[in-house]
């Protein structure tokens, strides 16, 4: 069994509230869901605004294939979410 991990530290420039953060963040987990069947939470900078972290999880047998979940997932959010730039990111295994 292989433990797959990604923490991504994303730029929200703009943002002037933490609600506002809650919304932008909220709205990209329930997607990571959704398209790739992750598990999903914001992990670091709760109340700093113009900051989130979040983290993405999978489990499965085979590293190369959890390895390039990770990474469409990371190319999705680029793609999809321009107004979160990507500021790094690290995919981890257990």
């Amino acid at each position: 069994m292989v433990v797959a991990t990604c923490v991504i530290t994303l730029e929200l420039a703009g943002v002037h509230s933490l609600k506002e953060k809650r919304s932008i963040l909220k709205s990209i987990l329930a997607r990571l869901r959704q398209e790739f069947n992750l598990s999903v939470a914001e992990v670091d900078g709760h109340d700093v605004w113009g900051m989130g972290v979040i983290a993405l999880a999978a489990v499965g047998n085979d590293k190369g294939h959890l390895h390039a979940l990770l990474e469409r997932s990371v190319a999705w959010l680029e793609e999809q979410r321009p107004d979160a730039p990507i500021h790094d990111y690290s995919i981890e295994f257990r």
